[in-house]
């Protein structure tokens, strides 16, 4: 490492330390014991091979635990084998045995290197290109390399190593790494009109949604940020990585169009999603939960203030919200007229539906946020309005259709109301019988046929 303390403190903390190293046609060797040597090192045979062996037992005086997991194990031993290509293996577990008391082992080798790394990452997922981008190169004496692809989701999943060491915070590689994605991305979509015709704003993120990433680096002296060595320092790797990653990518660009049009419009898809989920949120942004100064001009409110107590009745167009006010208990019942079939969401992109009048009506009468189908975005029901949400519209075939329309939308995303169950559905009846003061409402045609039949045979008139 940068200060040479890496196998010195591995032999303090052991009871046992071993180390062969085979060089120049010899065998040396060394032993220690609670860190200290044994003997000096001593020549102890001739070999053909070169390299070095250690062999440790950790200190059960300072450690708690020795216990080694083999599944942290085998995940790094594969991350070498990717990250370095023709590299060949093995590991033994004597404590994991078979029925033959066979002990587990494995060989690790990989000849696609970085290529299988990514594509190894991206196995749950679906791809939207054929085959990943490799670039290899170097730059200011960088060896630098790197494999990407893109997928259908939402995530971005970059994986960075300098000198086979994971750099979990990244640093200046990943930096280089996502300025040159950007750039050259950019330079593209605009050279090519596709972001002209979006007229949308693209930001650095919506260029990483789906991507998969895979950067290796080769530096003589890297210089980490703290002792961990999970950030790369060194400001000259960022300027190498970004060359080249730009060179290459710029060249599959102009040599795959049909790619490179499925990377631009997911990008585009990206950001519209990004800016309807802040037109989303900017909607039902309210400083108190119960107060009513940016409601829809259509909501007639009630003033009850405890939203446990609250009811909210959707209904079809102004007439029926008008005979719906009429009937209701101003107290605690709200009415929201709906104009119109509201937006089928099932089929409509994302900023669509915030761009719709009546789903922006009901998200800001509601009060809570839109939850996407398929994320764990939550709709913060503390915020609810009104707990009973009842869906009031006529009992004919339009009526039926709007219905299905409005759950479909709280279903795709708003799908805690109705797991909390404050979404109903009112149940209009389809006709009045009615003869001087009695009334009866019917649901069906055999309830109105009975009706009419008996308030009939009552003076012979109905």
């Amino acid at each position: 490492g940068l200060h040479g303390v890496g196998v010195s403190c591995v032999n303090a903390l052991s009871a046992h330390l071993e180390v062969t190293v085979y060089r120049n046609g010899k065998i040396y060797k060394q032993e220690y014991a609670q860190g200290i040597p044994r003997y000096p090192v001593k020549e102890v045979g001739s070999t053909a091979l070169r390299g070095t062996t250690v062999h440790f037992t950790p200190d059960n005086s300072i450690f708690t635990t020795t216990v080694y997991n083999l599944h942290t194990i085998v995940n790094r031993l594969q991350e070498l084998a990717y990250l370095n290509v023709g590299l060949t293996m093995q590991l033994e577990d004597h404590r994991e045995r078979d029925e033959q008391n066979s002990p587990f082992k494995q060989t690790f080798h990989s000849e696609g290197g970085l290529l299988e790394f990514v594509s190894h990452l991206d196995s749950t997922k679906v791809s939207i290109m054929p085959a990943p981008i490799l670039v290899e190169g170097e730059k200011n004496n960088v060896i630098v390399q790197v494999a990407m692809t893109y997928n259908t989701g939402y995530s971005e999943t970059v994986v960075s190593y300098v000198n086979n060491i994971h750099t979990i915070e990244g640093g200046m590689h990943v930096t280089g790494f996502k300025r040159a994605l950007t750039r050259t991305l950019k330079s593209y979509a605009d050279k090519s009109g596709l972001l002209e015709k979006a007229k949308i704003e693209i930001i650095g993120d919506d260029f990483r949604e789906g991507l998969t990433a895979v950067i290796s680096v080769k530096v003589a002296e890297p210089q980490f940020e703290g002792q961990t060595k999970t950030k790369l320092g060194n400001a000259e790797v960022q300027g190498a990585v970004e060359s080249c990653v730009a060179e290459v990518l710029h060249y599959y660009l102009e040599e795959h169009p049909k790619e490179a049009k499925l990377i631009i419009n997911k990008v585009i898809v990206a950001a519209q999603a990004r800016q309807a989920a802040r037109k989303a949120r900017e909607t039902v942004q309210r400083k108190n939960v119960l107060m009513s100064n940016s409601l829809p001009g259509k909501l007639a409110d009630c003033s009850e203030r405890d939203p446990a107590l609250c009811e909210l009745f959707l209904v079809e167009g102004d007439s029926a919200g008008g005979t719906a006010k009429m009937g209701r208990n101003r107290r605690f019942q709200a009415i929201l007229p709906l104009k119109g079939k509201i937006l089928n969401v099932e089929k409509a992109q994302t900023y669509k539906i915030y761009d719709n009048e009546q789903v922006r009506n009901m998200i800001t009468a509601l009060g809570v946020s839109m939850g996407t189908d398929g994320t764990d975005q939550a709709t913060h029901l503390d915020k609810l309005r009104y707990h009973k949400i009842v869906i009031m519209t006529d009992a004919d075939v339009d009526g039926s259709h709007i219905r299905t329309l409005i759950l479909t939308f709280f279903f795709r995303y708003m799908r805690e109301v109705i797991e909390k169950g404050h979404l109903y559905i009112a149940s209009p009846p389809l006709y009045l019988v009615k003869r001087d003061k009695e009334e009866h409402y019917c649901w069906t045609e055999l309830e109105k046929e009975k009706w009419v039949k008996e308030l009939s045979l009552k003076d012979g008139k109905a």
